[in-house]
């Protein structure tokens, strides 16, 4: 028998024999490939033979050669280049290989790009996913591609899902990190704009929905660490929605930057300390992502890390402000606290805890006062665990609500909806005339 073949013997058995499976090892079709080529080798034992043979037919095709005990981390960002953000997508790309997977951290992405943007790296066009790998190379995409596909739609839901599903089994770890990587409009599907949602893939006119978002969670099994990387989604509407499926929920009440996350800073932080806890390391995001916009010429910028757990606390809190509101029926008292309280780049999404304050600090009614400041102290104590934002953000506690003009119907579809009573106090306000204090 050849020494090579010797050798490959011994590096497929042992493993096995030392209670690995046989696809953590190798293929399955690779371990049939084997079997057939000894067939033609002489003095392999068939006991040798027929070890390899069930190995091969015990573990069905897709499981990963080389799938190794799982690592402390996945880091799994869903990179939708898809649209005008196409460059600054290959900028976080390169930002995440200026430290790369470990033997303890694994950064697995999906990039997605498109004609009529960036001509950047080869100018390729399609989605890639890759194993991200450490280099010194800013400007070049180095780290090995582990799939590719010119056609895909990274506006769908069931892709995202796919794609998550794709990165556990290929990648497993102790615990998840999943950051869904694009342009934002909080929970609305589309308001005329054509902001929509998250995750527009421009090719197709796709976007992903606030409810479709959180079926793609469940069907890739849920993450410790859910992030948007992207504009306005830090509301209590989005939250609420996929708070049964993350542990923890980053997010920025208002628009991010084109640089979005700092994704040298939070990664080197996570590859210094493996065994960071889920909010320990949305702690880092945070502090990363003020630390690099601080000092620079951004005025607006807001991230925040929220309790899943603690969302249904906050459809109680809130529905005790928002009944007491309409009992009140201090209608200029509301708008005058609407007009005054934080907003952001969609003007009727608004800071719910400085709005709670304005309302507490302006209503006549004692039940009103201490429903807002019940409120506040739920979303300050309970629910954001960190937030850091600018200056010119000073009023933002880290979760925005929606607080419209006019009453929109299709608000009625969200679970934050079905669980609360904010819909029922939106409805109140938008429909009955206010009453003027003469």
């Amino acid at each position: 028998m050849k020494r090579k073949t010797i050798y490959g013997l011994l590096a497929l058995i042992l493993p096995i024999l030392a209670g690995a499976s046989a696809a953590q090892v190798i293929a399955p079709e690779k371990l049939k490939e084997v079997y057939v080529s000894l067939n033609y080798i002489k003095g392999v034992p068939m006991l040798i033979k027929t070890l390899i043979a069930a190995a091969a037919l015990a573990f069905p095709a897709g499981l990963y050669a080389g799938q190794a005990p799982a690592k402390d981390w996945t880091i799994m960002v869903f990179l939708n280049g898809k649209n005008n953000l196409e460059g600054a997508a290959l900028k976080d790309m390169n930002e995440m290989e200026a430290v790369g997977s470990s033997d303890r951290v694994n950064i697995v992405t999906e990039l997605g790009r498109m004609a009529g943007y960036s001509s950047a790296d080869g100018d390729w066009k399609g989605a890639r996913r890759y194993l991200v790998k450490k280099d010194a190379d800013g400007k070049k995409i180095s780290s090995p591609i582990l799939w590719s596909q010119e056609k895909t739609d990274m506006g769908d839901y069931t892709h995202l899902a796919e794609f998550g599903k794709w990165a556990k089994a290929a990648y497993p770890a102790k615990k998840y990190m999943l950051i869904v990587w694009n342009h934002g409009k909080g929970w609305e599907k589309y308001d005329g704009s054509g902001a929509k949602g998250i995750s527009d893939d421009y090719e197709t006119g796709n976007h992903i929905t606030t409810q479709q978002l959180a079926l793609a969670l469940q069907e890739m099994g849920g993450a410790d660490l859910y992030a948007s990387d992207a504009c306005l989604m830090q509301m209590a509407e989005v939250a609420y929605e996929i708070k049964d499926h993350a542990g923890y929920i980053l997010g920025s009440e208002e628009t991010e930057p084109a640089d979005g996350y700092s994704y040298d800073k939070f990664l080197a932080a996570l590859s210094a300390a493996p065994e960071l806890a889920p909010e320990q390391l949305g702690r880092a995001v945070v502090d990363s992502f003020y630390e690099h916009y601080q000092g620079s010429d951004e005025r607006y910028y807001t991230q925040s890390l929220l309790k899943a757990s603690a969302l249904p606390g906050l459809v109680k809190a809130a529905d005790g402000f928002a009944a007491a509101l309409v009992s009140a029926g201090e209608r200029d008292v509301i708008k005058g606290a609407i007009y005054d309280a934080q907003w952001f780049a969609a003007p009727d999404s608004k800071d719910l805890w400085h709005f709670a304050g304005l309302v507490s600090a302006r209503t006549k009614s004692p039940a009103v006062a201490a429903a807002g400041r019940a409120l506040q102290d739920y979303i300050t104590k309970d629910l954001v665990v960190y937030t850091r934002n600018s200056i010119h953000s000073g009023d933002s506690r880290g979760i925005a609500v929606f607080i419209p003009s006019a009453y929109n119907y299709a608000y009625e579809r969200l679970a934050w909806a079905h669980a609360s009573g904010w819909d029922e106090f939106l409805y109140w306000y938008s429909r009955q005339p206010l009453t003027l204090s003469l």
